[in-house]
C-alpha cells in the first residue's frame, strides 16, 4: 500500500476525532451540562486508550494492521452516529467512549503499519509524513466541524464527520496488499539475539531496555510541553487582554509552525542525525517557554509561539521514528502502545496538573516548570 494512501486514512480519522471534540463540548454547553460533565467527556477519550493501548499493540503485532484498523474506524464511526439516534447527555459519555476507544486500535496500528513501509533509511522520512496527516487533520476537522453546526445543526455534523473514519475503514478492508507491520525489515535491521530474548519475555521487559526508556520519557516529556500549549495559552492570552480572534491567531501560528518544520524534517536529520534533532527541539522548546509568560505583545507571542511550534513539531515524529527502531524485534506495536498508553495519561493529567499549579502560584511558575520538564527531556535523551 502506498505510502499516501495511508496518510490519507490518517487525515480522515483525524479529523474525525478532532472535529468531534469541537461538537461534543459545545453540543453539551447546548444540553444545559455544567463544566464538569463537559472535563469529563473530554477525559473519557484518553481514559479509555489509555488503558487500552497496551492491548492494541499487542494485538497489531500479532494479526497486523489491516483489522485493528479496519475495527477501530468502524468504532469511532459508530460512536460518531450515537448522537443522532439518542440525541442526549448520557449518550455523549457512550460516544467519547467510543471514539476514544477505536481511535487508539487504529493509531496504534496505522503507526506500526507506517514502520513496516520502506527500507529503514525510510522511517524518518515516512513518521515524518504521518506527522504532516496529523496535523493536516487536525486543522481540517475543527473547521469542518465548525461549519457542519453552523448549517445542519450538531446531529448532522456528527453523521459528516462519522463518513470520514468509514472510508479509512473501506480502504483498508478491500485493500489487496496491506503492510503487516508486525516486525522490521529483517534486510535493514536484523533481530539480535538479545531482541529475540525480549520477545519472549513479560511486557515489563520494555523497561528494560535503555534507549527506548529515554525516548519514551522523553516524548511524554515533549507531549506534556505540547498539552501545555493547547491549555494554558488561551487563559494566558486572556490574562494579557487579547481577543479570542488574537488568541486564535496565536494558536494558528503554532500549528503552522509544526507543519512546515515537519516537511524540512527528513533532511534536517539526514544532515545531524535524529537523536540531535531531538535533543535540539526539547531546548528550543524549553528556552522558549522561559521566554512566554514575560510576553504581553501579540506580534512578539506569535514569534516566540513559532518558533515553539518549530521545536515540538520536530519531536514528535522524530520519537515516534526512534521508539519503532529501538522496539524489541517483533514487538514494535507493543512498544508504540506503551507510548499511547503514557501519551493519554499526560492528556488527562497535565490540564489538572498545571490547572492548580496555576491557580496556586499564578502562570508564570507553570510555564517555567514546564521549561525545567523540556530541558530534562533533553538531558535524557541526550545521554549516551
Amino acid at each position: 500500500m502506498s505510502i499516501w494512501v495511508v496518510m490519507f486514512m490518517v487525515v480522515c480519522n483525524m479529523l474525525a476525532m478532532k472535529g468531534s471534540k469541537i461538537i461534543i463540548t459545545l453540543f453539551s454547553i447546548e444540553l444545559g451540562s455544567p463544566q464538569v460533565v463537559i472535563g469529563v467527556l473530554v477525559a473519557l477519550y484518553s481514559l479509555f486508550p489509555m488503558i487500552l493501548a497496551i492491548f492494541a499493540g499487542k494485538l497489531t503485532d500479532r494479526l497486523g494492521a489491516r483489522w485493528p484498523m479496519v475495527a477501530g474506524s468502524c468504532g469511532i464511526a459508530f460512536g460518531l452516529t450515537l448522537p443522532y439516534w439518542f440525541p442526549h447527555t448520557t449518550t455523549l459519555y457512550f460516544q467519547a467512549a467510543l471514539v476514544g476507544a477505536g481511535h487508539v486500535f487504529y493509531n496504534v496500528s496505522v503507526q506500526n503499519m507506517i514502520g513496516g513501509i520502506g527500507a529503514k533509511a525510510d522511517h524518518t522520512k515516512n513518521f515524518s509524513n504521518f506527522g504532516l496527516a496529523m496535523a493536516t487533520g487536525s486543522f481540517i476537522g475543527p473547521l469542518v466541524a465548525g461549519f457542519a453546526i453552523d448549517h445542519v445543526g450538531y446531529i448532522y455534523a456528527y453523521l459528516i464527520l462519522a463518513a470520514s473514519p468509514l472510508i479509512t475503514a473501506v480502504i483498508m478492508g478491500t485493500a489487496k496488499h496491506v503492510s503487516s507491520g508486525r516486525s522490521r525489515h529483517k534486510a535493514d535491521d536484523a533481530i539480535t539475539k538479545d531482541e529475540a530474548a525480549a520477545s519472549s519475555q513479560p511486557f515489563e521487559l520494555l523497561f528494560t531496555s535503555r534507549p527506548l526508556r529515554r525516548v519514551l520519557i522523553t516524548g511524554a516529556v515533549l507531549l506534556t510541553g505540547i498539552d501545555l500549549f493547547q491549555f494554558y495559552m488561551p487563559i494566558y492570552g486572556h490574562y494579557i487582554g487579547l481577543s479570542a480572534s488574537q488568541i486564535g491567531v496565536v494558536l494558528g501560528t503554532f500549528s503552522a509552525a509544526a507543519f512546515i518544520v515537519r516537511i524540512w524534517m527528513p533532511a534536517i536529520v539526514e544532515r545531524l542525525g535524529a537523536e540531535r534533532v531531538l535533543v535540539a527541539s526539547m531546548f528550543t522548546a524549553a528556552v522558549t517557554y522561559v521566554a512566554v509568560p514575560f510576553v504581553t505583545h501579540m506580534v512578539v507571542l506569535c514569534v516566540i509561539c513559532f518558533i515553539l511550534g518549530l521545536g515540538t513539531g520536530c519531536g514528535q515524529p522524530l520519537s515516534l521514528s526512534l521508539i519503532y527502531q529501538r522496539a524489541p524485534g517483533g514487538r514494535s506495536g507493543e512498544a508504540l502502545g506503551l507510548r499511547a498508553t503514557l501519551n493519554n495519561f499526560t492528556h488527562m493529567v497535565t490540564p489538572l496538573m498545571f490547572g492548580a499549579l496555576g491557580t496556586a502560584f499564578g502562570v508564570t511558575p507553570v510555564f517555567l516548570f514546564n521549561s525545567l520538564m523540556l530541558a530534562g527531556g533533553g538531558l535524557i535523551i541526550g545521554r549516551r
